[in-house]
């Protein structure tokens, strides 16, 4: 199978081909392998291949290629680092339920991507493995939490790789690398068993890919509630693909361009937003400008968030050092997760009970506008990726408060559905005619609807299709 035809198929498409016999999936694992050795070079993406896996077990995925980031799940004999000096050489003892779904569904695991340090960025830039670069343009970030699962996707190199989501860590490289990326509401998808929910709830796990169908297949085959879960979310009425032929009713669709900090959206994004808002009305539905109104001040929104990322990290780190016996200090951590550490060691059970509290008050402001309003669109980023090492600039001069005041001014429309368990995507629906990166458009949803919004991503999909847009680099220019 040459790498030209490799990459043109996303995960569906390559399933069917191995179930028609039309290839065999040792043909498409030699592939996926290929694309890997060639393009992985230029962009840092991957960092560890295991050409060892044995064939999965039968299932609609079966011989599928695909990668994990480096965090959130584990597999059984495989390295977890965390993208830290602090987990260098940990082993996972088993496989995570999630990874358990991902095998049972065929899905063939060839690797590890890169991440953030303990994921607490929204670049992926960390110092073990080094700057994760954009397959649009490899002098600008991948995005993160999830930059090098995103980075693989869009490059060709896999049609779809696990990521997770804290608080905007799919959407944001989904963004940044013009893809599509689904974060599920809290409790679609398992976290255990040795969790029940990571950073107080507000982080989830997904997948990044390249079609709407990817997405809409996966969740199928992976949603639903674990043995011991903690609680249980409703499960859809019927198959998240069952419907994605059929246009959606028309929606009331609340449009917000201003984030919610004040900042300023940039031209070639508000431009696009306007884009995409003039489909969506010749589609049938309504938009209605917005100011939505979460219930916080933005100061009192990231001091919440600061209180959840920070002690969560904290408990983190502590079950790390004391597994690897390893200090605590600028040896195995670097400044802006040392200063995150240092934060939640501070605060009192009193300041965390605090913030659970205001996560509430969110939660019942988006859900009463999800009351008046089917969706919510923002663009996912309000301005274009960064220039690789202008985010990590100067974290040793910021505390705890100040990186995460840093990481959410770099994506103030994306945490809102994480502290609300709500459903978010970003679409790649746009592309800036001057630099020619993908511009994402943000959709939100009431909780647990992720069928509304895959049936929009869908009729959004033929409407104002991406498919044929290429990043510069792509496995599909390689021969072979």
């Amino acid at each position: 199978m040459h790498l030209c035809e490799y990459a043109e198929q996303d995960a569906v498409g390559l399933a069917t081909l191995i179930a028609k016999r039309q290839v065999s999936a040792l043909e498409v694992r030699s592939a996926a392998l290929r694309a890997i050795e060639t393009l992985n070079p230029q962009i840092n993406a991957i960092i560890e291949t295991w050409d060892d896996e044995p064939q999965p077990p039968a299932g609609p995925f079966q011989g599928v290629p695909m990668l994990l980031k480096d965090l959130g799940l584990t597999a059984q004999g495989r390295r977890n680092e965390l993208g830290s000096r602090l987990a260098a050489g940990c082993v996972a003892a088993a496989d995570s339920q999630l990874m358990s779904r991902f095998r049972s569904s065929g899905l063939l695991p060839l690797g590890r991507t890169t991440t953030p340090e303990l994921a607490a960025s929204t670049t992926t830039e960390n110092r073990i493995d080094g700057p994760t670069r954009n397959p649009w343009d490899i002098s600008r970030s991948a995005g993160g939490s999830s930059g090098g699962s995103a980075a693989a996707v869009a490059a060709g190199i896999v049609p779809v790789a696990h990521a997770t989501d804290g608080g905007g860590s799919i959407r944001v490289p989904a963004a940044a690398c013009g893809l599509f990326g689904l974060k599920p509401s809290r409790g679609r998808l398992p976290m255990g068993p040795d969790v029940d929910e990571v950073w107080a709830g507000l982080a989830v796990h997904g997948v990044l890919s390249r079609s709407v169908r990817d997405t809409a297949s996966l969740l199928d085959g992976l949603h639903g509630p674990a043995v011991g879960d903690a609680f249980h979310i409703a499960p859809p009425k019927q198959a998240y693909t069952a419907s994605l032929d059929r246009a959606p009713r028309p929606l009331r669709i609340a449009v917000q361009e201003i984030a919610s900090n004040g900042q300023p959206t940039a031209p070639e994004v508000s431009a696009a937003l306007k884009q995409v808002c003039h489909s969506l009305e010749s589609l049938g539905h309504h938009l209605i400008p917005v100011v939505p109104h979460i219930g916080l001040s933005w100061e009192a929104f990231v001091e919440l968030n600061a209180r959840f990322w920070s002690s969560n990290t904290a408990a983190w780190i502590d079950a790390i050092a004391a597994a690897t016996q390893r200090s605590i200090d600028e040896s195995t951590l670097e400044p802006a997760t040392l200063a995150l550490y240092r934060l939640g060691k501070e605060l009192s059970a009193t300041e965390l009970l605090g913030a659970m509290y205001q996560r509430n008050v969110v939660t019942r402001h988006v859900g009463q506008l999800f009351v008046d309003y089917d969706v919510l669109l923002t663009p996912t980023l309000p301005k274009a990726p960064p220039v690789i090492g202008t985010y990590n600039a100067g974290q040793e001069s910021l505390d705890g408060r100040g990186w995460i005041a840093r990481v959410f001014d770099q994506s103030p429309f994306t945490a809102v559905f994480n502290v609300s368990g709500c459903p978010a995507m970003s679409m790649p629906l746009a592309q800036d005619p001057s630099s020619g990166l993908p511009i994402g458009m943000q959709f939100g949803a009431g909780y647990g609807r992720e069928d509304l919004l895959l049936q929009l991503a869908a009729q959004l999909e033929r409407a104002l299709p991406w498919r044929a847009r290429r990043p510069a680099i792509w496995a599909g220019n390689e021969r072979g």
